[in-house]
C-alpha cells in the first residue's frame, strides 16, 4: 500500500557555509526519501534556508550589507551545493518569505486562542557597548550546575542543564566582550509546560533511540519551562503581530518554515494542506536532525503544532556528529571541511557511500576516517562492486553485445532477490550501515560466483561460448540487482548504469524479474579509484601549530606506573631517556568519558574504571584511588593511551592507561579535556 509522506532535514544557517557534518545529515535524508519513492511511495521532501536572528544580522552589518544581500547569496550556495552533493529537494525555500511570514502569523493567532502564550517581564542581558538586548547565545559564563566554563546563556553542552542567562555566573557579552547589565523588558512566551501529558503520549507513541529518550526524560524530569518565543529590536525576522517592537524568535519561525516550505510546493502542485498537516492518519511527516536541536524538535515543535491544531511529527530521527580522523570539526587543526572543499576534489558519490556504510539510528557520533574512507571507497565501489559489471561486460560484448536468454544459476539469483526485503526493512529503519553490509556481502558472492566460473578461461575454447555468455549474463543481472538496493545512495551510478543496461532503476522490485535477451551498451566506467593525494587534500594545514608548552606529564595507570612515570618524566627533563618522534607517534591518545568508577577490593591503590572510547566498553585499572573518589569521577573525560597492550594483573585485566600530573607529596592530578570534545578524539 503506498504511503504519503512529507520529509525534512534541519535548515541550513544562513550565517555559513556548508561542512561536512550538515553533508552528513542533508545524504542521510536524501537517501532515505529515495528508498520511499523506489518502493513506490508518495514522498515529499521539502527544506529552506534558516535566514533570521542576531548572528545573521551582525554578520550583515560587518560585511557591510543588508540582511537580504546575505541570505540571498548564502541560499544560492547552499543550494548549490546540495546539488552537487546529489540531494534532490522538491523545494528548497526561505524563512524569510512571504509564506513564512503568514504561516508564522496563523500559527502565533491560534496559539494565543488556545491560552498558550503569555505575558511577562524579564530581567534580560543588554550589552550597553553594543546597545542592544542579547540573545541566550551572545551571553556566556560559567554554567550555574555544573560550573563549567564558557557556556551558553540558555543552556549548558557538559552537563545538559537549561537555565535563564540571569542565573549563568561571571556572564560576558560575545558582542562586545563586556559584562552585561540587566534590564527589564516585557517578552511573550509559549507555555510549553502546559502541553506535558500530550507530549509524553506523543513520546510514546514513536521509536526512539534509547539515548534520545533519556534525554527527553532528564527534561521533563527538571521541568518543561515556558519558551520565550520574542526577541527585542534590533532584530532580524518578523514582528509579532500584536507587539510592536517585538521580533518573533528565530526558534519559533525556523521550524514553521517546514510548513512554508510546503505551502510553496503546494502553490505549484496544487498539493492538499490538510491531508499532509493535519492528519496523523493520512499522511506522515518525518524530520531528521541533529541531536544538539533534539529539545526544539521532539519537545517544543510538536507541542507548537498541537496547540495550533495542526498535526504531530510521526518521526523526529536524531543523529550524532560528525568527527573526523576521531577529532571534532575544527578551522584550526584543519579538520573543518566545508562541503564545497570536497567537492572541489572529490566525486560526491564516495563519500554518500561512506557516510551510508556508517550510519545507523542511533544517536551515536561519526567518525569520518580519511584513510577508511579512502579505502572504502576503493575497495568496496570499485574493487567489489563496479569489478562485477567491468568483468563481465566484454564477454557480453563479445558474445553479440545482447544478454543471454536464460541465467546460469537461477537459485543464487534467487538468493539475491529475497535478500531485497531484508534490506529494504534496515533502509526503512535507518539502519544504512547495516544494508550495506548486506549488499556488500552479496557483492562477495558475485564476485565468488564469477571467479569460481572463470569465464575467461573458457573463452579460449570456442564450443565454450554458450556458456561464456550464460556466466556474463548471470554476472551482469547479480550486478543489476546490488544496483538497484544502492540506488538511495548512489543516484548518478545507478543512472549510468540504466543507460548501460537499457533499462532504468525504477522500482525496487524490479530485481524479481532478471535481464534477459536485451542489449548492452558498450560499458563506461561507472566509478574510478580515488587520488589518495586528493583525500589528504581534504584537511588544510592547520592555522596555527599547536605545541607542547610543558614537559611530558606523568602517566596514571596500573598501580607503581605513575611513580615509574613521573620518573621517567624527570629523566626525559634532564635530558636521559629521550625518545625520538617515531617512538611517540606510535602512542594513540584518545578522549574517553568515565562510565562507571569503583574501588577494587584488596587494593589500596586502583580504581576500576569502564570508559567509554568506542563501540566497546574498555576496563582500565588506575592507581589514582588517593586522590579522586569514585563518585567524583563518573561523567568526567579523560585522556587515555588507547592501545596499550591489555596487562593482566592480581585484580584483572586492565586495557590502557588513563593520563595524570603529579609531583613530589601533591597527589594525583586527572588530564582531561575541554567540554566540546567527544569520546574516541584523537588527542594530538
Amino acid at each position: 500500500m503506498s504511503r504519503k509522506l512529507l520529509v525534512t532535514h534541519a535548515l541550513p544557517y544562513a550565517n555559513g557555509s556548508l561542512h561536512l557534518g550538515h553533508s552528513l545529515e542533508a545524504v542521510q535524508t536524501d537517501i532515505w526519501v529515495r528508498f520511499q519513492r523506489l518502493r513506490g511511495h508518495d514522498c515529499l521532501f521539502v527544506c529552506a534556508e534558516d535566514c533570521h536572528g542576531t548572528p545573521v544580522m551582525i554578520r550583515a552589518q560587518q560585511q557591510g550589507e543588508t540582511p537580504e544581500a546575505l541570505i540571498g547569496a548564502s541560499a544560492a550556495e547552499h543550494l548549490r551545493d546540495y546539488h552537487d552533493l546529489l540531494i534532490e529537494h522538491d523545494q528548497f525555500h526561505s524563512t524569510h518569505s512571504a509564506e513564512n511570514q503568514r504561516c508564522c502569523n496563523q500559527l502565533y493567532a491560534a496559539l494565543r486562542a488556545a491560552g498558550l502564550i503569555s505575558r511577562r517581564s524579564v530581567r534580560q542581558a543588554y550589552d550597553e557597548q553594543a546597545r542592544m538586548f542579547l540573545p541566550d547565545r551572545y551571553v556566556r559564563g560559567i554554567c550555574p550546575r555544573c560550573k563549567s566554563p564558557d557556556q551558553y546563556g540558555d543552556s549548558c553542552e557538559v552537563c545538559g542543564s537549561t537555565y535563564a542567562p540571569a542565573e549563568l555566573l561571571e556572564p560576558r557579552s560575545t558582542v562586545s566582550g563586556s559584562a552585561p547589565v540587566w534590564r527589564e523588558s516585557e517578552h511573550l512566551f509559549f507555555r510549553l509546560g502546559a502541553c506535558e501529558a500530550m507530549l509524553r503520549e506523543w513520546l510514546a507513541s514513536g521509536a526512539r533511540a534509547p539515548a534520545v529518550r533519556a534525554k527527553l526524560e532528564e527534561w521533563f524530569t527538571a521541568g518543561l519551562q515556558d519558551w520565550d518565543i520574542s526577541r527585542d529590536a534590533p532584530y532580524f525576522g518578523f514582528e509579532v503581530p500584536d507587539a510592536p517592537g517585538k521580533y518573533f524568535y528565530v526558534w519559533f519561525d525556523a521550524p514553521i518554515g517546514y510548513i512554508a516550505s510546503f505551502e510553496a510546493l503546494r502553490a505549484r502542485r496544487g498539493l492538499d494542506f490538510d491531508l499532509y498537516w493535519k492528519s496523523e492518519t493520512a499522511s506522515e511527516l518525518h524530520h531528521f536532525i541533529g541531536k544538539d536541536i533534539s529539545y526544539f524538535h521532539n519537545l517544543f515543535w510538536p507541542a507548537v503544532l498541537h496547540g495550533a491544531g495542526l498535526r504531530r511529527p510521526t518521526g523526529v530521527h536524531v543523529h550524532g556528529f560528525l568527527t573526523i580522523n576521531g577529532e571534532k570539526m575544527s578551522k584550526s587543526r584543519g579538520t573543518f571541511i566545508s562541503a564545497r572543499r570536497y567537492l572541489e576534489r572529490l566525486p560526491p558519490e564516495p563519500l554518500r557511500y561512506y557516510f551510508a556504510a556508517k550510519l545507523g539510528a542511533g544517536v551515536e557520533d561519526l567518525d569520518m576516517n580519511l584513510d577508511d574512507f579512502l579505502a572504502r571507497s576503493n575497495s568496496d565501489l570499485v574493487g567489489k562492486f563496479v569489478n562485477i559489471a567491468s568483468r563481465c561486460a566484454g564477454f557480453i560484448e563479445r558474445s553479440g553485445g545482447r544478454l543471454g536468454v536464460q541465467l546460469a544459476d537461477p537459485a543464487l539469483y534467487a538468493e539475491f532477490v529475497a535478500a531485497g526485503e531484508r534490506i529494504a526493512a534496515l533502509y526503512e529503519q535507518r539502519e544504512y550501515g547495516a544494508a550495506i553490509r548486506e549488499i556488500m556481502t552479496l557483492a562477495d558472492q558475485a564476485n565468488r560466483y564469477v571467479d569460481l566460473h572463470k569465464p575467461w578461461a573458457l573463452a579460449k575454447d570456442p564450443a565454450q561460448a554458450p556458456r561464456v555468455l550464460a556466466v556474463a549474463t548471470q554476472g551482469i543481472n547479480l550486478f543489476r540487482a546490488l544496483m538497484i538496493y544502492l540506488t538511495p545512495v548512489l543516484p548518478r551510478m545507478s543512472e549510468a548504469a540504466g543507460h548501460f543496461l537499457g533499462v532504468p532503476v525504477s522500482a525496487w522490485n524490479d530485481v524479481a524479474t532478471p535481464l534477459l535477451g536485451v542489449p548492452l551498451a558498450a560499458y563506461q566506467p561507472l566509478a574510478t579509484r580515488l587520488d589518495p593525494a586528493l583525500v589528504a587534500q581534504l584537511i588544510e594545514a592547520p592555522s596555527a601549530p599547536t605545541l607542547p608548552s610543558a614537559a611530558p606529564a606523568a602517566i596514571g595507570g596500573p598501580a607503581g606506573a605513575t611513580a615509574a612515570a613521573a620518573k621517567s618524566s624527570e629523566k626525559a627533563q634532564q635530558g636521559g631517556g629521550m625518545i625520538g618522534m617515531d617512538d611517540f607517534s606510535r602512542i594513540d591518545l584518545r578522549v574517553a568519558r568515565v562510565i562507571s568508577a569503583e574501588r577494587v577490593e584488596g587494593s589500596e591503590k586502583l580504581l576500576r574504571l569502564s570508559l567509554e572510547l568506542g563501540a566497546e566498553p574498555r576496563q582500565v585499572l588506575s592507581g589514582i584511588r588517593s586522590s579522586y573518589a569514585p563518585e567524583q569521577l563518573v561523567g568526567r573525560l579523560v585522556i587515555v593511551v588507547a592501545n596499550l597492550e591489555p596487562r593482566r594483573m592480581r585484580f584483572g585485566v586492565s586495557a590502557g592507561m588513563v593520563l595524570c600530573a603529579s609531583g613530589e607529596g601533591d597527589g594525583v592530578f586527572l588530564l582531561g579535556a575541554d567540554s566540546g570534545a567527544q569520546p574516541g578524539m584523537k588527542v594530538s
